[in-house]
C-alpha cells in the first residue's frame, strides 16, 4: 500500500468575530466545553488540529477589544488595553445551529483558564480564524495519536471523525484519573490513559516502549514543548519512523506564555 505522505495546506481568509456564551458543559472535572454563538458565517476547519485564536476581555470590560486586519497584520486600538490571546482548537462547529465549542483545560492561572473557570452564558469574547488547516495523508493502514490533556479536544475530534475501519492507537498523558473520558469513534481504537498520579510511565518513555503495527502509518503529536520533541525523537530514533510521517507540536511550553509552535529539524 503507497499513498502521498505529503501535508495538505489549505489557508482561510482571515476573519475576526464576537461570540457570546450559550451554554457550558464539563466534560471532566479538568476539561469544560463552552459552546458559543454570534456571527459564525462563513466558519470553516478543515482538520482537526485547526487553531482559531481567542481573545479575552480585559479587567473590568465585559467584551474584548477586536483587532482589524489589516496588510501588516492585526492593529489594535491603542486606546483601549490590548486583549490576553491564546490558541484553542475548534471542538465543533454546526452551521445550521450556529455553534462553536471550544473546550478548556481547567489548570493554572492564565487568562483562558480563568476566563473559563468564570465563564456564564451570555459572556462574550473574541475569535479569529482559522488562518488555514493542515489536513494530514488518508489512506495509511494506521494513525498514532499523542497527546497531554492539552491535546484532548483535537485527538477527540479526530475520533469522532474518523472513518470506520480506521486503525488509531491512541496515548494521553494526564494528571490524575478524573481527566478520562470516553471519546465517541467509529475507528478501530487501542486507547491508552497514562496518569500522572496513578506512577504510570510519561509520554516520552511509553511511546518509546510501543509495538507500533505493521504497514504505512502516520504520527501525530501535541503538548508540552521538551515533551513532544522527545516523543518526535522516540518515534524517530527507536520506531525508525521517517520525519515526513510525523507531525509534532507544542501547544504550550513550560515557563512561558502563549507558546505554539510546530517541531521539525
Amino acid at each position: 500500500m503507497s499513498t502521498s505522505l505529503e501535508i495538505r495546506r489549505v489557508r482561510h481568509p482571515l476573519t475576526l468575530r464576537e461570540l457570546t456564551v450559550k451554554r457550558l458543559a464539563l466534560m471532566s472535572p479538568r476539561l469544560l466545553r463552552v459552546t458559543f454563538t454570534g456571527d459564525l458565517a462563513g466558519f470553516v476547519s478543515s482538520s482537526f488540529d485547526d487553531h482559531v485564536k481567542l481573545f479575552f476581555p480585559a479587567d473590568g470590560e465585559t467584551r474584548p477589544s477586536l483587532p482589524v486586519a489589516t496588510e501588516q497584520g492585526l492593529a489594535f486600538d491603542p486606546s483601549r488595553p490590548k486583549p490576553a490571546s491564546r490558541d484553542y482548537t475548534p471542538r465543533r462547529y454546526d452551521a445550521e445551529a450556529n455553534e462553536l465549542d471550544i473546550e478548556f483545560v481547567l489548570h493554572g492561572e492564565g487568562p483562558a483558564a480563568s476566563w473559563a473557570r468564570r465563564a456564564k452564558v451570555g459572556d462574550v469574547l473574541g475569535q479569529g480564524g482559522p488562518r488555514g488547516s493542515a489536513i494530514l495523508p488518508e489512506g495509511l493502514e494506521w494513525y498514532l495519536l499523542l497527546g497531554d490533556e492539552t491535546a484532548l479536544p483535537a485527538i477527540a475530534r479526530r475520533l469522532e471523525e474518523a472513518a470506520p475501519g480506521e486503525r488509531i492507537v491512541v496515548l494521553i498523558e494526564v494528571r490524575s484519573r478524573d481527566a478520562c473520558f470516553d471519546m465517541a469513534t467509529a475507528a478501530e481504537i487501542s486507547l491508552t490513559w497514562l496518569c500522572q498520579d496513578s506512577g504510570d510511565p510519561s509520554l516520552p518513555v511509553a511511546v518509546a516502549g510501543l509495538n507500533l503495527p505493521a504497514g504505512e502509518g502516520f504520527a501525530w503529536a501535541a503538548g508540552e514543548y521538551a515533551s513532544i520533541r522527545q516523543v518526535r525523537q522516540q518515534l524517530i530514533d527507536v520506531h525508525g519512523m521517517d520525519r515526513r510521517r510525523i507531525k509534532a507540536s507544542s501547544y504550550w511550553k513550560q515557563g512561558e506564555v502563549a507558546s505554539h509552535e510546530t517541531l521539525s529539524d
